[in-house]
């Protein structure tokens, strides 16, 4: 019995939603806006994090990346940290458990000159290592050698977007560009790795790390940015604190002073990423989740209104034998119905204007709508329903038959 109570309250609640469309498309506008406001939030920032983590997963668990650090304080004192590369040494040899190790000098923007076409590309000064800790394949040629390094050779390795921007030969092993003042063999065309971050990582020139730091200038003012591939990932906790140790000896920091560096690993790097961005994630979903207690207000209002509209209507059902409780149902299916029916909506016109909006921006990642994100938004929809829908419902269900049937 219950059952059919429960079926025919569902049937008609569809019949007033129907019977009276444009007024429940109104109705239910603040839970399709709030929904598709919060949906588009979520979409976008979860397809960042999503690409993220996928990213970071290709640096492997097991890397560590020491670079200097310069706080504002310390900037206005005067002094600028440097990792520079007698650290780099002094941690290739007294560092136990390394299976890779790659210094990496970042030069400023330079221009690139091939014939009469210039490019700007930031040019990287590294070993044969950076092959493997920046996870480079060579496309034709081949990458830097040890040889090239310790004789300071002029060669260089170039990604797909430099050999397009400069018009080079499909493969351009053999052709010399121009780096500021040096000219550069191009011995390999590195294959295309894409975006990470919002940057072209083809867009890249590597030279040898030797030949960087002859062309540089002041060896006092190098900054070196040191990658390391641990043999065994158990060892992190131990390699880590043993960089930390001979860094701080090596930069003459006492006790109280802070470190003028950071050691991070790759792991940290991520969880430092997804910490910020779930925490945008609920600030900005919990802001604008508040047009869902507006639209929630909205219907609230609308189905009061409703009930006085249509007080005879239940005035005649009473009398004929309609069940306080069927009322009840009645009513609070129609305000669940018109929630659940504007949270959908909300959905499918959130995730559009996020897929929209990712499209948009150039080389941003496609949005992302979590199954949490799904099942929040209607699980809200239909609590917010539940609750705003239950005064309405009671309101109907305890009307006197007597007096509705003689409401005008």
């Amino acid at each position: 019995m219950f059952v059919f109570d429960m079926m025919e309250s569902f049937r008609a609640a569809l019949l007033s939603i129907r019977a009276h469309g444009f007024r429940s498309f109104l109705t239910t506008l603040g839970i399709i806006i709030g929904v598709a406001a919060v949906i588009a939030v979520v979409s976008i920032i979860q397809g960042l994090q999503f690409t993220i983590n996928q990213q970071f997963e290709g640096l492997g668990t097991n890397s560590i990346v020491v670079q200097s650090v310069n706080t504002f304080e310390r900037r206005i004192q005067g002094i600028i940290s440097r990792i520079t590369p007698q650290d780099f040494e002094m941690l290739s040899t007294r560092v136990e458990g390394i299976a890779t190790i790659s210094p990496i000098i970042a030069g400023a923007g330079n221009s690139v000159r091939y014939g009469s076409q210039v490019t700007a590309v930031q040019v990287t000064g590294s070993d044969y290592n950076y092959q493997v800790v920046g996870r480079i394949f060579i496309k034709y040629g081949r990458f830097l050698s040890d040889n090239d390094d310790q004789t300071r050779r002029r060669v260089a390795v170039i990604g797909e977007t430099v050999r397009q921007n400069l018009h080079l030969p499909a493969n351009p092993v053999g052709e010399y560009i121009r780096i500021g003042d040096e000219w550069m063999k191009v011995i390999g065309l590195a294959e295309e790795r894409g975006q990470i971050l919002g940057q072209n990582q083809d867009n890249m020139v590597v030279i040898p790390y030797g030949t960087m730091r002859s062309i540089t200038g002041n060896q006092n003012k190098l900054d070196v940015v040191i990658q390391i591939i641990l043999g065994d990932i158990s060892q992190m906790e131990v390699v880590q604190d043993r960089v930390i140790t001979l860094l701080r000896t090596a930069h003459k920091l006492a006790p109280k002073d802070d470190d003028d560096f950071r050691v991070q690993t790759s792991q940290q790097l991520t969880s430092t990423f997804n910490t910020v961005l779930t925490t945008v994630t609920i600030v900005a979903g919990g802001i604008v989740a508040i047009s869902l207690l507006v639209g929630g207000i909205g219907i609230m209002n609308i189905m009061l209104v409703s009930v006085t509209e249509r007080t005879r209507e239940i005035g005649i059902c009473k009398a004929i034998g309609a069940k306080r409780h069927q009322i009840l149902m009645q009513f609070l299916f129609e305000s669940l119905l018109l929630c659940l029916l504007g949270g959908l909506v909300g959905l499918l016109i959130g995730y559009g204007i996020g897929a929209f909006a990712a499209a948009a921006i150039p080389n941003f990642p496609a949005a992302v709508v979590p199954l949490w994100a799904i099942l929040l938004s209607v699980g809200f929809s239909a609590g917010v329903g539940l609750v705003f829908g239950i005064m309405p419902a009671a309101k109907a269900a305890n009307l006197d038959p007597i007096e509705a049937l003689r409401y005008e």
